[in-house]
């Protein structure tokens, strides 16, 4: 149980630390946390609450939660994250993990 603990932690810990104006993709952030699995991630968030910039978190094709859209998308577009069509313009918006 611990070592679950210690994996949400740093999957946490990765959203936490994306900067305003940046997005990652579930993949992103899971290779980030040592893992394979999108999936994982998405039940660490869902679970928090709220607590880190969930928002910061699309699917990698750049695309968002249908059922969290609109209020993902205005929270991005207020951090000055642009789309293309439907889809978050990850060519100038996606973060590494490391360069800021």
């Amino acid at each position: 149980m611990a070592e679950q603990g210690d994996f949400a932690r740093r999957i946490l810990g990765c959203v936490e630390s994306i900067p305003a104006g940046r997005v990652m993709s579930y993949g992103d952030v899971a290779e980030f946390a040592g893992t394979r699995s999108a999936r994982v991630v998405g039940n660490v968030l869902a679970a928090d609450g709220g607590t880190v910039p969930w928002h910061r978190v699309v699917r990698v094709d750049g695309s968002l939660a249908p059922h969290l859209l609109d209020e993902q998308r205005q929270r991005l577009l207020s951090e000055g994250v642009r789309f293309v069509g439907a889809r978050v313009d990850l060519t100038r918006f996606r973060w590494d993990g490391v360069s800021e």
